[in-house]
């Protein structure tokens, strides 16, 4: 129960941060695609620990192995199925957090649940469950390449207090991952990861805010009511460790604007329809409009400090707890391939789901497609 996400493009993760190994399997991804390994490592290496002094410590190769649903480098339209192996788990890290419930945690609420729960870096609650999402997402992202052309780009927009200034248009991956923070403006990088720096210093965590935009995005994906594609970009989103906020296009600063003022008028390019804004965020009754999809997530401060803080204990005793172990003091630059493979993934099954209702023969406004 709660571990697939999707109808027709469905993504079922599995395995905990200190277990034998994590994963995922992929149902419903068209045959025919070509995929290997060197697809999904890609994605996984911006995604795995130690890639920097202001990422954790934990060494991880996180190599992936395709288990099944690939032959002779085609998908075959059964489930694929990718493993990662933990070897650099330490569970006795966590074995004094074994009773205490850490502030901020899902300790209190998994126990709470279910009567037990994985000590050992939080278990399913942990970001390394994340590989998984990562692994889906290569495989959606080269779907949806390959298939419409559509791309992903996510980046930090904000660390803190420090916010950067970047223009959308043009935006590369190699532009941000120029730097280790992956933010695309170099003054506000810069500034980003000293203030990480000082927040690990000082036993702390710092939050901030991930921006992501999708181009090439064909009309029409997205169902009415209450699978608007925006709805489900919002799950996608919040369904993600630390993940405290999302809004699209103008969102929440467009509360602050006039009817007048934040409506997207539409125009004629050739024979195509347009709009001359997009604080839609290419969303209109929660299908797209085929501007560029725009939005934003907003992540809480890593949750394990340094510092002494005051808990509970599963016998009810208020105790002070410290943390231990290899934690990111700022969860931003490794979240940024977690959010676009979450988007990849979203999309991909919105594309099928379209597809499975209108087929690939012209329409209309085929030009718009």
């Amino acid at each position: 129960m709660g571990n697939t996400f999707g109808k027709m493009f469905l993504v079922t993760t599995w395995g905990e941060s200190h277990g034998d190994s994590v994963g995922v399997v992929v149902d419903g991804c068209p045959p025919g695609i070509p995929l290997n390994v060197e697809d999904i490592q890609k994605e996984l290496d911006r995604r795995k620990p130690g890639q920097s002094e202001i990422s954790t410590q934990r060494k991880e190769g996180d190599l992936a192995d395709i288990l099944s649903g690939v032959f002779e480098g085609l998908t075959l339209g059964t489930p694929i199925s990718i493993a990662v192996s933990n070897q650099d788990a330490r569970g006795k890290d966590y074995e004094h957090m074994r009773t205490v419930f850490r502030p901020s945690h899902a300790d209190y609420t998994y126990e709470a649940k279910f009567g037990i729960r994985n000590w050992k870096g939080g278990g399913r609650a942990s970001a390394r469950e994340t590989i998984g999402r990562v692994a889906a997402g290569a495989i959606a992202r080269k779907f949806l390449r390959i298939e419409s052309g559509i791309e992903i780009h996510a980046y930090v927009k904000r660390v803190g207090n420090v916010d950067a200034d970047v223009k959308l248009d043009g935006i590369t991956r190699e532009l941000i991952d120029s730097n280790i923070v992956r933010c695309p403006d170099p003054r506000a990088a810069e500034d980003m990861i000293t203030a990480i720096k000082e927040a690990r210093k000082e036993g702390d965590s710092l939050g901030g805010v991930v921006e992501c935009i999708v181009t090439n995005t064909p009309v029409g994906l997205g169902e009415p009511v209450f699978d608007k594609i925006d709805a489900d970009l919002a799950k996608a989103m919040l369904s993600l460790p630390a993940c405290k906020g999302f809004e699209i296009g103008s969102g929440f600063a467009g509360t602050y604007s006039k009817g007048s003022q934040h409506n997207d008028p539409f125009v004629m390019e050739g024979t195509r329809v347009r709009t001359t804004s997009n604080n839609s965020g290419g969303i209109q009754g929660g299908i797209t409009n085929g501007e560029d999809v725009i939005m934003r997530v907003a992540f809480k401060p890593t949750a394990t400090i340094m510092k002494p803080q005051n808990t509970v204990d599963v016998f009810g005793n208020e105790v002070v707890l410290k943390g231990r172990g290899r934690h990111d003091p700022c969860v931003l630059p490794r979240a940024v391939p977690i959010v676009e493979s979450m988007v990849a993934i979203v999309i991909a099954d919105h594309y099928l789901r379209r597809r499975g209702q209108i087929g690939d023969y012209p329409n209309p406004r085929s030009d718009q497609r």
